[in-house]
């Protein structure tokens, strides 16, 4: 970064970021933890559908929000979280502004609040001139949300854990439908369910690959949210449908973007549906890579 970035000049731009949703291709709960937390197992897919993050440079030391039109009051919002965590972790004088615009649905199990949050870490990180490296960033964005380090790491990946144990995966080219049906779930609801699954037993990457796997959230989300259950169903006609992590969003993989395309011309008004390519690697770290090289 050079000097005039650094200190902040006058009527320095906003620069924007990409955060990039995920997909959990299945999600195995293996157990309760004493910390209360559950052992898991799942495999994430990064897509190309992004939420975008505006930050400009403040010298002032404070970090604001832009007015949001998604219903987060700031204090809960996990973009500033992120900032003030990364200021706390790095005592640097420097602050910023925040611009979020969505296009990841709230609630949805996608994962949008916490790539936001990754992304702001990456991009402060950058910006303020900290120098964590990315063991350190996913150190600090695991505090925030088990999801976040999945999006700091910047790659699709098999994880356990609570999420925070991440292997690399390279998935083949796929293209996939989601529907949102209109309504948000609540992670910490689902898992307090008493009918969740809490015994799967551990599934190596070959033995998905060869046989799939499941997502044990699903038969509780679709028992207490009607809407999600329909969605399923109807996408279920055309192609295996799944839930994402608790929901509410569920998907179907097709081999082209076509297919997808036709798939998703079907889905009823109600309902919002997107089509997404599946990424190996985050369009974020993609735009970092020039500069780290250099």
């Amino acid at each position: 970064m050079n000097r005039r970035a650094r200190e902040g000049a006058p009527g320095l731009a906003e620069t924007h970021w990409p955060a990039p949703a995920k997909l959990n291709l299945f999600l195995h709960v293996l157990g309760r933890r004493p910390d209360g937390y559950h052992e898991l197992q799942t495999l994430f897919q990064l897509v190309d559908l992004t939420d975008t993050v505006g930050i400009a440079l403040r010298t002032d030391g404070r970090i604001e929000r832009a007015a949001a039109s998604y219903g987060v009051a700031p204090e809960l919002d996990l973009t500033v979280r992120a900032a003030r965590a990364l200021k706390a972790a790095t005592a640097t004088p420097l602050g910023a502004s925040l611009r979020v615009r969505k296009r990841i649905p709230l609630g949805g199990g996608l994962g949008g609040g916490s790539s936001d949050a990754a992304t702001v870490l990456l991009a402060l990180n950058r910006i303020w001139d900290c120098g964590l490296s990315l063991d350190e960033l996913a150190d600090l964005g695991l505090r925030l949300g088990s999801d976040v380090p999945v999006f700091i790491r910047g790659f699709s990946a098999w994880a356990e854990g609570v999420g925070e144990r991440l292997s690399a995966v390279e998935l083949p080219a796929a293209w996939y439908v989601i529907i949102h049906p209109g309504v948000a779930v609540s992670t910490a609801e689902i898992f307090q369910s008493l009918e969740l699954t809490r015994n799967s037993p551990l599934l190596t990457i070959r033995a998905f690959f060869e046989s799939g796997g499941r997502n044990d959230c699903e038969p509780v989300v679709r028992s207490k949210v009607p809407e999600v259950a329909e969605a399923l169903e109807w996408l279920g006609r055309l192609a295996p449908a799944r839930l994402t992590g608790t929901g509410a969003c569920v998907f179907a993989a097709f081999g082209s973007a076509i297919d997808a395309e036709r798939v998703a011309a079907r889905v009823p008004d109600r309902w919002t549906s997107y089509v997404a390519r599946g990424l190996n690697k985050s369009p974020l770290h993609e735009l970092l890579a020039p500069a780290r090289r250099g």
